[in-house]
């Protein structure tokens, strides 16, 4: 049944490429001929921005820090009203295909570079690791029992990607986003109303035993050093929003392919707007599996990554496949692709943009599509052969140091009128998160205080430092 499902889903993810890449040019694949509605990238853009691990892993935050994760939904908001009336108008007043050319307008060539080189780096490790989970649960569910090898499994998947988005690009992902969304959210809703039911609740029940349990707290306002702290959640949410979105190439392709800025902003605004109550969901649904754990005499996981895994395996016991199997790799399936098959498109985007600088050779693009799935795999299969959790933390931990650089690129061009040294830029860049890791360990080490969510801030504010060290005269 799951293969079944995992069959039909890619059918219809193939007619929908078929559909939109009739005619397709270059011009196509790296802005969608600037015609996609808004309201479809806006609905598609919240699929896009919940990963399998986030589908896994959200409902678990709630035996930590309780539905204090809200607060940094709250500050993502003000992150993307940010993005709408100060990044895009920017964006489509400079008419880019690649966000990071403003880097090599406003700073030098160097800078540009640099811009895309720590976007290709962090794309790339990141994507992989989240695009491993939805594999790894493929394998688990499907594969393993039909003797297929997880390699295969893994080409496999990246090859059905590369299948959908190879002519439309960027085009096809507006109109399939938004089909994986709608997945996304039906499986979830579904799952959230499989677990009401067995306990024997109505949806009002469950919303009254949601709002009593002591998980649902979202304000912390007590406690400056917690770090889940309002203001820091807040402040931390909207640096995250400007930085993980707004200076992203893979998140502001889409709503560079709107008609026009208005439209645009509109999309933005919207899809602020839905991501509150879209992680909501995921926090309640946490909660409603805490109350089934202890309901059915069950202890609740350790580990709040097996809070729903754990309940699929419960809920399945004794059953060749059950329905809430196929709804959880359906949701974990909308949810990883729609983000991997994005990043894919967006670093052949960069690659030949940005590095290559050849944007009209349809040629290169195409080959250079292959190579990124096939760099994609190769790192997924790195993954595997580690096989250490710890070593995707520590991945995931790269990661977020390589987004500070770009905010203090950014910000040095758009709050300052100076110039900096172009040919030291790469050497900040590198140095800053070098920097930013040794202030943490030692404040760790001296108080016992850790940074949060706000490294990134520190960061970016580090690389502003630096440029402004070396600033020159700007005579232009």
């Amino acid at each position: 049944m799951i293969l079944f499902v995992v069959i039909a889903y890619f059918l219809v993810l193939l007619a929908v490429s078929r559909w939109t890449g009739r005619r397709a040019t270059n011009r196509t694949f790296y802005r969608a001929d600037r015609r996609s509605p808004w309201y479809m990238v806006a609905f598609g853009m919240v699929g896009a921005s919940i990963s399998g691990i986030t589908f896994v892993s959200v409902p678990g935050m709630v035996m930590v820090s309780q539905m204090s994760y809200l607060q940094t939904c709250m500050g993502f908001f003000l992150g993307y009203l940010v993005i709408a009336f100060v990044l895009l108008p920017l964006y489509y007043r400079l008419d880019l295909t690649s966000i990071y050319a403003y880097l090599g307008r406003r700073l030098g060539e160097r800078s540009h570079t640099t811009g895309s080189a720590f976007f290709l780096l962090s794309k790339m490790t990141g994507a992989s690791v989240r695009f491993y989970v939805v594999c790894i649960i493929l394998q688990r569910f499907v594969f393993d029992a039909m003797g297929i090898p997880f390699a295969l499994t893994v080409v496999g998947m990246v090859a059905l990607i590369w299948l959908y988005t190879r002519q439309g690009g960027i085009k096809t992902l507006v109109w399939t986003d938004s089909l994986q969304t709608l997945c996304l959210f039906t499986a979830l809703l579904l799952i959230i109303y499989k677990v009401v039911t067995d306990m024997g609740m109505t949806l009002g029940t469950a919303a009254e035993a949601v709002a009593a349990s002591e998980l649902s707290r979202v304000f912390v306002t007590d406690d400056w050093v917690s770090k889940q702290y309002f203001w820091k959640q807040l402040l931390s949410g909207m640096f995250i929003a400007i930085v993980m979105t707004g200076l992203d190439q893979d998140m502001m392709q889409k709503n560079l392919t709107c008609r026009d800025l208005r439209s645009a902003q509109k999309d933005m605004c919207t899809y602020g707007i839905a991501f509150v109550p879209a992680n909501m969901l995921f926090l309640s649904l946490g909660i409603l599996l805490t109350i089934w754990y202890r309901q059915n005499g069950m202890p609740v996981p350790a580990a709040g990554d097996e809070l729903l895994p754990g309940y699929i395996a419960a809920a399945s016991a004794g059953m060749a496949t059950s329905l809430v199997e196929v709804l959880f790799v359906l949701g974990i399936m909308a949810a990883s692709f729609s983000s991997a098959d994005s990043a894919l498109t967006s670093l052949t985007t960069i690659y030949c943009v940005d590095i290559r600088r050849q944007p009209d050779d349809e040629r290169l693009r195409k080959h250079v599509h292959v190579a990124m799935c096939a760099v994609f795999v190769v790192f997924i299969l790195l993954f595997k052969a580690v096989n250490s959790t710890s070593l995707i933390d520590a991945v995931y931990v790269i990661v977020s140091y390589t987004y500070g650089p770009l905010l203090g690129l950014f910000a040095f061009g758009l709050l300052t009128k100076r110039a900096t040294d172009d040919r030291l830029v790469p050497y900040i860049a590198v140095a800053s998160p070098l920097l930013c890791y040794a202030i943490d360990y030692g404040v760790g080490q001296l108080t016992g205080y850790r940074f949060g969510y706000e490294l990134l801030m520190l960061n970016g504010l580090l690389t502003f430092a630096g440029l402004l060290m070396f600033q020159m005269r700007n005579e232009k």
